[in-house]
């Protein structure tokens, strides 16, 4: 399976690459034709919950990250939002307590999440 990005740097003005992916927000991307082709031709077999494991195309996913990264465990998180909160999570439970200067991204755009 193919994968590729639409809606590259054109919003990132004069100085930007036509080849540069535009990564500032979640909803910056969009998927190609080829991924919208992709996504149409896929099975039940091809998903899974992926909560669970089953879904080949993230555990696919999550292996070749591992492999291009040298890590041993690779996780997808489809979001800078899950991300955030994954980053979070990792450094203090439900409930504790985050200190953040008030200029940080956290802070400022991350309260919903």
């Amino acid at each position: 399976m193919t994968y590729g990005v639409s809606n590259i740097a054109p919003s990132l003005g004069a100085g930007a690459s036509k080849d540069m992916i535009d990564l500032r927000s979640d909803t910056m991307t969009r998927p190609t034709p080829s991924m919208m082709q992709a996504l149409a031709e896929l099975t039940r077999d091809d998903m899974g919950d992926d909560v669970y494991g089953e879904d080949p195309t993230i555990n696919e996913l999550q292996r070749v990250v591992c492999e291009l990264t040298g890590k041993e465990a690779a996780l997808f998180v489809p979001s800078g939002t899950m991300g955030n909160l994954a980053s979070v999570l990792s450094h203090c439970g439900r409930g504790q307590e985050l200190l953040l200067g008030d200029e940080s991204h956290i802070f400022h755009y991350e309260a919903g999440g």
